[in-house]
């Protein structure tokens, strides 16, 4: 039996050191190979690491909330396991890994109110047999639907094969045939919930054939079904885990945004939302120390560390280095709240979350093109000379400004110019999803063009943005409210925002910044020269 170590690994370009936040085994655990073994926090990211090794956890070489470098010893593993290879104690530092990974893969705020070396990446094992059901046995006498549905792993086809199965036990003059519903197995879908107490009970088809007046028909028992599962489409879709989280916390699911592909309550949903409700938990009772303490002691002191750590060191650095100038625009965005509506109802975006910020993203990557400059780069002492030069981008990494329980992060959208509306809109909502679940890695947020903040979706008209570092121009949308406005002469209520952009005065001159804003806000106000 081979004792190996594990060496904290490089999980982004460049990194030198994490936090060990939290460990996901103990000594005496037995892992496999690409078993979570705990998370480390970055400059910008959770990550969470998996094992290289199968085996036995003999030793947890660093404590929670310990800063390490990159090459540190984390844990020790005994390889006991068959099959696996032991070449030696120490495992070589682990190189730097070239994609994404880690985490799991799973929507953006709304203005509508307002590998470790030698091992495979986690996820990329094959899946799990599908767990097959048995149809369960109903009381005589009667179905209930409900149950059907409060169990992930009951079909309706299960419902079906008991009504039929009670039929053929019924004298032959007596049978009748059901109507027959048809619906795709939900074995593998969310389950919307309904209390077994408000569930019809529907009895098993017996009546003659010959029926007197006023006998329910099989017509009109499939009617009642219908009726069953149209009530349950109604109610709010997440799965029966989903459903346990939620119980455990305390948390009500039609209070939850749903992100899900089906429109279904998430895992990250719920993180999100306790984040949030955390967050605005009253405290102010409590805030103030007691007068009679020395004011030394009335000092709460937070160390600054991971993600608040890079984003003071990014903000002093564009501050300082790029000389901002901010402009303003009032822009009428009534059709885009027009446009965001149909979009909602239409079937081509059903189950995505649609909001203004994504007919932003589309005129802020249409202006980009006809305004090349503001997706750039300036680059100092770029030939070794001490020249500086200025590298415009013919590519759209669109980022997103995501304000998380762990302080902002701004991931963005790879190559964003060559996505579809439908396929931005999924974009967002996947960017926004992982970031609120602290899932979004560090390749995620390396190389962005362009930033947009969306300070509306906290009831903020505008405000000045600083550049993100890296970059020439960034563009605050600020909240979409109704106000008075002059049109044709008449004052009348629209839909209203204001849009705020910093720029990068070295590379954006005066008249760029304001083509360039002038751009955004005419799609804003006619969405429709997106067809252009």
């Amino acid at each position: 039996m081979t004792v190996k170590k594990f060496n904290l690994p490089d999980v982004g370009e460049g990194l030198t050191e994490a936090e060990v936040v939290a460990w996901k085994v103990k000594p005496g655990d037995v892992v496999a190979i690409n078993d979570v073994l705990c998370e480390i926090e970055t400059a910008k990211s959770l990550v969470e690491l998996p094992s290289p090794f199968a085996g036995t956890v003999t030793e947890l070489l660093v404590e929670e909330g310990i800063t390490v470098e990159v090459g540190t010893a984390i844990i020790a593993v005994a390889e006991g396991v068959e099959g696996t290879e032991g070449t030696g104690d120490v495992a070589p530092a682990a190189p730097a890994i070239e994609m994404p990974l880690y985490g799991k893969l799973p929507a953006d705020d709304d203005h509508d109110d307002n590998r470790p070396a030698g091992g495979p990446l986690v996820g990329s094992g094959p899946k799990a047999d599908a767990v097959k059901r048995r149809v369960r046995k109903r009381p005589a006498g009667s179905v209930e639907a409900a149950t059907v549905a409060e169990n992930a792993e009951g079909t309706v086809q299960d419902h079906q094969a008991v009504l039929e199965a009670k039929a053929a036990e019924a004298p032959a003059s007596h049978r009748t045939t059901p109507a027959r519903t048809v619906v795709a197995p939900v074995s593998e879908a969310p389950v919307a919930e309904a209390p077994v107490a408000q569930a019809p009970v529907i009895q098993a088809p017996s009546a003659p054939a010959t029926q007197p007046a006023g006998t329910p028909t099989a017509a009109s028992r499939g009617a009642a079904i219908s009726g069953t599962i149209s009530g349950l489409v109604n109610k709010v879709l997440a799965k029966p885990p989903v459903r346990k989280f939620a119980r455990d916390l305390g948390i009500d699911l039609a209070d939850v945004v749903a992100t899900g592909q089906r429109g279904e309550v998430t895992r990250e949903d719920l993180v999100s939302y306790q984040a949030q409700r955390d967050a605005e938990h009253d405290q102010a009772d409590s805030f103030w120390g007691a007068s009679k303490k020395p004011q030394d002691q009335r000092v709460e002191r937070l160390p600054v560390k991971g993600v608040r750590k890079a984003t003071a060191k990014a903000m002093v650095e564009s501050a300082f280095s790029a000389p901002h100038v901010s402009i303003f625009v009032d822009v009428d965005a009534s059709r885009t709240m027009e446009f965001v509506k149909r979009l909602k109802v239409s079937r081509d975006f059903e189950g995505i979350k649609v909001s203004p910020l994504l007919i932003l993203a589309k005129a802020v990557i249409w202006a980009a093109a006809r305004n090349p400059s503001v997706n750039a780069t300036w680059v100092d002492n770029a030939d070794g000379n001490g020249n500086a030069e200025i590298q415009v981008k013919h590519y759209m990494n669109l980022g997103i400004a995501a304000a998380t329980p762990r302080g902002l992060m701004v991931p963005n959208i790879k190559d964003a110019q060559d996505l579809s509306l439908k396929e931005l809109a999924l974009a967002l909502n996947e960017l926004a999803t992982k970031a609120r679940a602290g899932k979004t890695q560090p390749a995620e947020m390396q190389g962005g063009s362009l930033t947009i903040t969306n300070i509306g979706a906290l009831g903020i008209d505008t405000g000045t943005p600083i550049i993100n570092p890296g970059e020439v121009a960034i563009i605050a949308f600020g909240t979409i409210k109704q106000k008075p406005w002059v049109l044709d002469g008449e004052v009348i209520p629209r839909w209203i925002t204001t849009l705020g952009g910093s720029f990068d005065h070295r590379v954006v001159d005066g008249d760029l910044s304001a083509r360039f804003m002038a751009d955004v806000a005419a799609i804003l106000e006619e969405p429709a020269l997106l067809l252009d």
